[in-house]
């Protein structure tokens, strides 16, 4: 049996998977929490998820509870899961990141820390997406020079990062598959005359409007042909469920930092 504490528990995110636990034999919910002076503090987190009473009160720091558990489950924001990583390696207790939005100095820390711990950090937790991933490397690398690479992402109005950490996965995955440097190529806006596209560039843009869950539409532009693989999420419990199944899958591992490619056996 693993023993999960969820973090954000109240978010989008997080209500989904406390609500979804109760559906894995194999995990049992320990512990939620929620920044400090939430209205949900002190309250049952299975009322507000809507799976009845659990005995679980939902608490304002990990600190008291993280020793209950075996894997923390977080997708809340940097600096939280900052937090969250340091008191984990400190407890020596997994944690499943789902946090997006990171710099490449923020991630530092998660990967000093993924030496003494387990840790999957992904920024997309779906099955399609990470089969996805791995397509559009084969696809990239077949592919090269000879096509113009566009990534369009679509999320709900209340994301607070753009691009979509999953968008930027994509753009790394190409860029690695046709050996490029994606901070040079990489193309977020253009306006004004900007003269003629080249060949290295890679296009990531960004719409943001309604309650749109996750859209990610790759395209490769030939000349006389196009190839377009899109991957459109309908509900979150897509992404919930693969931190459930990656909170599963990590238990027990040795230290180290994974993805959800190593998680679904894609590597």
């Amino acid at each position: 049996m693993t023993k999960i504490i969820v973090t954000g528990a109240t978010g989008r995110m997080g209500n989904r998977i406390t609500a979804l636990s109760k559906d894995y034999h194999e995990l049992r919910l320990v512990g939620a929490t929620e920044r400090k002076g939430h209205e949900a503090v002190g309250k049952d987190i299975g009322h507000i998820a809507g799976i009845g009473d659990t005995g679980i009160k939902v608490t304002d720091t990990i600190e008291g509870i993280i020793d209950t558990c075996d894997v923390i489950i977080d997708f809340t924001s940097i600096n939280s899961t900052l937090q969250h990583v340091k008191l984990a390696s400190e407890s020596k207790k997994a944690i499943v990141i789902g946090t997006t939005g990171f710099s490449k100095e923020e991630l530092e820390p998660i990967r000093e820390v993924s030496r003494d711990i387990p840790i999957v950090l992904a920024p997309n937790m779906s099955v399609g997406v990470n089969l996805l991933l791995k397509v559009l490397h084969d696809i990239a690398r077949v592919l090269g020079d000879d096509y113009d690479i566009e990534i369009v992402e679509a999320h709900h109005r209340l994301k607070k990062d753009a691009p979509s950490g999953t968008a930027m996965k994509m753009a790394q995955v190409i860029a690695d598959a046709v050996n490029r440097n994606l901070d040079d190529a990489a193309v977020y806006a253009r306006k004004g005359v900007i003269g003629e596209r080249t060949k290295k560039e890679i296009g990531i843009q960004t719409l943001r409007g309604g309650d749109v869950v996750g859209e990610h539409t790759v395209f490769f532009y030939g000349l006389g042909e196009r190839v377009e693989i899109t991957h459109k999420a309908s509900s979150r419990d897509t992404f919930a469920r693969g931190a459930l199944k990656a909170a599963l899958w990590i238990s027990g591992r040795k230290p180290g930092l994974y993805d959800m490619q190593d998680v679904l056996g894609l590597k």
